[in-house]
């Protein structure tokens, strides 16, 4: 039933946003990327039907990291810069939001999903019966969910950065070229935070409590960074389409922070 769920909701955000781009009274460079960036998704929500048939302890906070920014990324681009929505696109964006929550929900409640997903990656294994690839246990720590959905989250930061990042590139051919150096400039942190982000959350998996304070001050600087040249070079439009789903993934991936924590102290020693 998920995995029908999950092709069900891929196949609907392509359609989604085929209705949104037909009906745009505004299609230029923009629209193009963030409508490329949503529908990307599609192939998100295959990967995740992969990771559901094999029964992968990931595809929890992958499901759920992917409904949140995918409900975000088409949201805004439902809504036209002037006037209403219109009404196909509505009515899409609504099924898709069901869908979105159905996979969360049958994610994080469902005790036979829940018993599924419990095995790890496959690894090449060396030992006295030779070289095999075989699923064993990470030699780290078992991470506790909320960390792994953290981790997912915090991946997030760098594409939701440079996909705002490009559109404002667009703006380079509009006669804007004091825009250059902001542009490269996005680009480059955008890139850095997909690094800064690999280093903290190597150390979370392993339970170390600096990369807990590091991640924090990553996922500040990426919103101070990204916010205000959303602001400044796609105007309060921009502000809302692309700081809303970096804001709601830096929401979700302290959020995860804070529960491993809470989880951690009420644990017996």
């Amino acid at each position: 039933m998920l995995t029908i769920l999950l092709a069900t909701t891929a196949a609907a955000t392509v359609v989604v946003e085929l209705l949104n781009w037909w009906y745009a009274p505004e299609q230029g460079f923009g629209l193009a990327v963030r409508t490329g960036w949503a529908m990307l998704r599609s192939f998100g929500f295959l990967l995740l039907i992969g990771h559901v048939r094999r029964g992968r302890t990931a595809a929890r906070p992958f499901g759920l990291i992917l409904a949140v920014t995918t409900i975000f990324a088409v949201g805004r681009l439902i809504v036209p810069r002037q006037g209403v929505p219109p009404l196909p696109g509505l009515l899409g964006f609504a099924v898709l939001g069901a869908l979105c929550v159905a996979v969360v929900w049958l994610l994080y409640r469902s005790s036979a999903v829940a018993g599924h997903l419990v095995r790890h990656r496959p690894r090449l294994v060396i030992d006295r019966a030779g070289i095999s690839w075989r699923e064993t246990p990470p030699r780290r720590p078992q991470a506790s969910a909320w960390l792994l959905t953290s981790r997912v989250a915090a991946f997030t930061y760098s594409p939701l950065m440079l996909v705002p990042a490009l559109v404002a590139g667009g703006s380079i051919l509009d006669d804007r070229l004091t825009a250059v150096p902001a542009v490269l400039f996005w680009i480059g942190a955008g890139i850095t935070a997909s690094y800064a982000v690999l280093f903290c959350t190597a150390f979370l998996l392993r339970g170390k409590d600096w990369a807990r304070g590091l991640l924090v001050v990553v996922t500040v600087a990426v919103l101070a960074v990204d916010l205000p040249l959303c602001w400044w070079l796609l105007g309060l439009d921009g502000l809302v389409r692309d700081g809303a789903p970096l804001l709601a993934a830096a929401g979700v991936a302290l959020y995860g922070l804070r529960r491993a924590s809470r989880a951690r102290d009420a644990a017996p020693s």
